[in-house]
């Protein structure tokens, strides 16, 4: 069959909204116990409610939590370790009342701690003294911060004590495997976890309270996380001390380094119970890194320092777990959605034990990403991920080149992977180019790298995102007159800012993005109430540098169409943030569209509000761009266009 000739943005796609919306799990933590694999699932199809899920050694797959309970802590916000498995017994954080829950597999869960303002997470089992330790989070105090504690509790959450309390945030208690010592990470405002953290360690007592506290690791701007004990009591951990995030052993009262490269075996600690490494002996770890944007896979000698890859097809690997001849991890390629990915360490053979997505789509529909570095300002390289158009049944005009889709992620530390991810290729697959940009500040280059952003958000960001465009445009790669913005939280700042400040680009999509950052630096949570102080300035000392680089503050600037989604329920960024910018647009005269969403937080997870949302930027862009989309789509009411 010929291909047919249609203009960029209007080619059909397999790869649909609803492919998008509902055809993709969330997966997360990943636990070993015994020989079952657990992991979590952030199900759309199911409004979002996270599910704990069992994999036996037969090969049998069943939830854990039923159906309406929901295993999602809101620690920090953003959670993460929300459940934890000990024996036969699930211990896991509902989220509607953000109390723990026990049960037994195939029983009904009960209730173990009382009904507050209290919440929990990151749990790990004192098997020595029968009791639970973990990271809780007190919400009683009217008109003041939550407060941050570790605290220990028996197994059916009587006698509470609290052992590590008087600093603003804690992460990571970690027991020794004897019993007698525990390990964990704290940190203090105004610092976030990958800017300065410290690492302690106290001798637990009978009666499970902490003696003889020691500092371990943390000086100056050292961002310490992931402490790890070895089978024979040695703590391990990871630092970026080297400006990256390499392993590192405590042992004697001496700090040494196991094997220092150019490479990040750690991600910035926005959510609990991350995992990059693991003991599969006593000297031997199996570990992931990042290196160039990519990931891989290793076994790490501890005694000589040597390092070996285990040659594996994933790019993408998080949420590493070692047991019995075997690792569990998240894994992602090119070629595969996020996966469930069980490694035999004998053989380095691979099983999926769960996809993200089971949908199948015609390789001939689906973009190649490419890794790209291109110039920036001062004299700096910068890095991104590119995707040109495909559709196997579809070319473009002659002399024509595609629109740009610029993606900002969020974070702003965050990176973006190789994965396949449908909904680049949503994008792709229609006739669009996609750049994926990993801006000055993102994660997997080195702390100098990450530390770009320090002083400069609003500024590094938004160069980087144009001169990924202008380089693409510069090499005959797209249309420099179809150019669009897109991003979420931290990227719907950056695409506001871009779209405000700068004129290269034609239409922007922001998803629950900032737009006033004095409003948001004075009305959001307490784990990022001080987040600003490094990526701008330190409040109210430095309000000249809020108030210049909040696009509010300069609305006359903004003449680029924008569509604007966000979640009402949402207390990371509130509504007003998206309502401030569009009414200021509305009595402007400026186009503009706007989409909220009942029942919907800082990120969508209801998938009629995902495909809804989807749909609609599409449909904006080719009222702006002059292309009729194949799909049948609702209209979005666009004023002043």
């Amino acid at each position: 069959m010929s291909e047919q000739v249609s203009p960029y943005g209007s080619w059909k796609s397999p790869v649909t909204s609803d492919i998008v919306a509902s055809g993709v799990t969330r997966l997360g933590q990943i636990e070993i116990e015994g020989g079952d694999i657990y992991w979590s699932e952030m199900r759309p199809s199911e409004a979002g409610r996270y599910v704990v899920v069992k994999y036996s050694p037969d090969g049998e797959i069943i939830d854990v939590n039923p159906p309406p309970f929901n295993a999602r802590t809101r620690v920090h916000e953003y959670g993460g370790g929300s459940y934890k498995v000990n024996n036969d017994t699930v211990y896991f954080t509902d989220f509607k009342d953000q109390r723990i829950y026990k049960m037994k597999l195939g029983e009904k869960p009960w209730l173990i701690t009382p009904k507050n303002a209290l919440r929990y997470a990151d749990i790990v089992f004192d098997n020595h003294r029968g009791r639970i330790i973990c990271v809780r989070e007190d919400h009683r105090k009217q008109g003041g911060e939550a407060v941050n504690t570790i605290i220990s509790m028996d197994l059916n959450g009587k006698d509470v004590k609290k052992i590590v309390s008087g600093n603003d945030f804690y992460s990571s208690p970690r027991i020794s495997p004897d019993g007698r010592q525990l390990a964990w990470i704290t940190w203090n405002h105004p610092y976030m976890p990958w800017d300065k953290t410290e690492l302690w360690v106290g001798k637990l007592s009978d009666d499970n309270l902490i003696e003889k506290p020691v500092w371990v690791a943390g000086e100056h701007e050292e961002s310490v996380v992931q402490p790890l004990w070895s089978t024979d009591n040695v703590l391990y951990f990871v630092s970026d001390r080297s400006n990256w995030w390499n392993i590192y052993c405590w042992k004697d009262n001496e700090v040494t380094p196991v094997c220092l490269m150019e490479a990040e075996y750690a991600t910035p600690l926005w959510v609990f119970a991350q995992s990059n490494y693991a003991f599969e002996s006593e000297h031997k770890l199996i570990c992931s890194y990042t290196k160039k944007g990519k990931w891989h896979i290793s076994q790490l000698d501890t005694e000589t320092g040597q390092i070996e890859e285990i040659k594996i097809l994933y790019t993408h690997i998080s949420g590493l777990h070692v047991s019995n001849g075997y690792a569990v991890f998240i894994g992602g390629s090119p070629q595969e959605v996020s996966s469930v990915v069980k490694l035999d360490l004998e053989t380095y053979t691979t099983e999926v034990l769960r996809r993200s997505s089971e949908i199948s789509v015609d390789p001939r529909y689906l973009s190649k990403p490419k890794s790209i570095e291109f110039p920036t300002e001062k004299s700096l390289t910068a890095h991104a991920i590119y995707y040109k158009p495909r559709n196997k049944d579809y070319t473009a005009p002659p002399e024509t080149r595609p629109p740009l889709l610029v993606i900002v992620h969020g974070g702003p530390t965050s990176a973006t992977s190789t994965t396949l991810s449908w909904p680049i290729q949503f994008w792709t697959s229609r006739g669009f180019a996609v750049v994926d940009v990993n801006y000055g500040g993102s994660s997997g280059y080195g702390k100098k790298y990450r530390q770009r952003l320090n002083s400069q958000w609003g500024v590094v960001d938004i160069d980087d995102c144009v001169n990924a465009a202008k380089y693409l445009v510069n090499i005959g790669e797209v249309d420099g007159d179809k150019l669009a913005i897109r991003g979420g939280s931290a990227g719907g700042y950056t695409t506001i800012n871009a779209l405000t400040f700068r004129d290269i680009f034609k239409a922007g999509a922001s998803y629950y993005g900032i737009s006033d950052l004095e409003v948001f630096v004075q009305d959001t949570h307490k784990f990022e109430s001080r987040y600003l102080d490094t990526l701008i300035g330190p409040y109210p000392e430095r309000k000249d540098l809020y108030h210049d680089r909040s696009a509010i503050n300069f609305l006359e600037k903004l003449q680029t169409p924008m569509i604007l989604f966000q979640g009402l329920e949402d207390k990371i960024v509130p509504p007003n943030q998206a309502e401030l910018i569009v009414e200021a647009l509305r009595k402007k005269g400026k186009p503009v569209a706007y989409m909220p969403f009942d029942g919907e937080q800082h990120g969508f997870r209801q998938a009629k509000n995902i495909k809804r949302s989807l749909e609609a930027e599409l449909y904006f862009y080719s009222r702006i761009f002059g292309f009729e989309p194949a799909d049948l789509i609702e209209p979005v009411f666009i004023e002043n266009l």
